[in-house]
């Protein structure tokens, strides 16, 4: 179902909210919406909705699964704009976000829907969950001037690291910035507050909770890597949206002929490939 406005959707469209967990999906343009919105109802969702301008598009079969609505996705602020909204609207649900061309992975994903994931992370006191954005990109850059390609798919294998939250007073208890990718690689092209690849993208929703532009929120326990007694799972995003950002913009598209260097290897779309890297957390999960 379409939706012209984000109010009406909040109006008329509650039942897509009615059950989690439901997955909200940015398009920032028309690169891989269909893959985007494709990928994540094969993980089991209970709802997706999608934001973005009216020039979107989206197959006749995928109009009939999720909602569509209508937003301005390049407007300052508007992520967190909609998704404080949202979480206004309802409360006590699970809720995960991303933007087109980006896709979740979580472990053992293959044989495990979002729902068990949930279950069992819901079961270890947890209400949210850290996901790493891992950046993919086209192995061959001529073949696909955009870099987006999800058959010659590549990524990072080293170069991620972590450093001690600090919010000017004291480190952050359980909190940590992630580096790495093609934001660590490239990082005199990116603003300081862009670099960090790490994203509360997972989280449950309750009154209060807000969402902050720095994709953390203001529950410090909705931001910690895990809880005081173990580890606990953690998610990735495989996301070509820095690649495809760094060969849009006229500064650096004539200056980057590929991405590819000797740590790239092909992704392989499995959930062991990022677990064997260090990119994700099993915790307690079996």
């Amino acid at each position: 179902m379409r939706f012209d406005y984000f109010e009406t959707f909040l109006k008329n469209g509650k039942d897509a909210l009615a059950k989690g967990p439901v997955a909200f999906i940015f398009a920032e343009d028309n690169v891989e919406i269909d893959s985007t919105v494709r990928h994540h109802l094969k993980l089991g969702f209970k709802s997706v909705v999608l934001f973005g301008p009216k020039t979107i598009e989206l197959s006749d079969d995928l109009e009939q699964q999720i909602s569509v609505v209508t937003y301005d996705t390049r407007a300052p602020q508007m992520l967190t704009q909609a998704i404080n909204r949202l979480i206004e609207a309802a409360p006590n649900t699970w809720m995960y976000y991303c933007y087109n061309a980006e896709y979740l992975m979580f472990p053992f994903c293959e044989t495990r829907s979002i729902g068990d994931m949930l279950t069992f992370h819901t079961e270890e006191r947890r209400s949210a969950m850290l996901t790493y954005v891992v950046d993919l990109y086209a192995g061959d850059a001529d073949a696909t001037p955009n870099c987006v390609s999800l058959e010659d798919a590549y990524m990072d294998k080293t170069g991620y690291y972590a450093l001690a939250r600090w919010d000017g007073k004291e480190h952050k208890d359980r909190q940590l910035d992630f580096f790495g990718g093609l934001r660590w690689r490239f990082e005199e092209r990116m603003p300081w507050a862009r670099r960090r690849i790490d994203r509360i993208a997972i989280f449950k929703s309750q009154k209060g909770l807000e969402l902050r532009e720095s994709h953390t929120f203001n529950i410090e326990e909705y931001n910690t890597y895990a809880c005081q007694w173990h580890h606990n799972l953690t998610a990735a995003i495989g996301s070509f949206r820095t690649a495809k950002a760094l060969k849009s913009n006229a500064g650096s598209t004539f200056e980057i002929d590929t991405f590819r260097w000797h740590n790239s290897v092909k992704f392989e779309w499995q959930s062991q490939q990022l677990l064997d890297l260090g990119l994700m957390e099993p915790g307690q999960w079996f």
